[in-house]
């Protein structure tokens, strides 16, 4: 089974189709040939790096909570569980 990923554009599209998208936080470039409508701020579907669909915001956000359920982490939450281990010394060497 394949999983497409609900994906912002936060860019227009260029001359080649390829726009950057936010996906939980993480920009990425990807190809929107298959999504040839779609502009920035729209939501998209991104399987391997293509916009495969044009979705609402609505089931974007649906789709993304489910991930979030399942265990997906933003880019957000990284970034604080490893300055939260940084400032408990969790990634200092041992002394010796």
């Amino acid at each position: 089974m394949c999983l497409a990923i609900p994906a912002q554009l936060v860019s227009e599209p260029n001359e080649i189709q390829m726009a950057e998208v936010d996906i939980l936080g993480v920009k990425r470039h990807i190809c929107t040939m298959m999504a040839p409508a779609a502009k920035k701020g729209d939501h998209v579907l991104v399987h391997a790096g293509f916009a495969i669909q044009i979705i609402d915001e609505e089931f974007a956000a649906e789709s993304l909570e489910m991930l979030r359920s399942m265990g997906i982490k933003t880019a957000e939450d990284i970034e604080a569980e490893l300055a939260e281990a940084e400032g408990s010394g969790a990634s200092e060497a041992p002394a010796s």
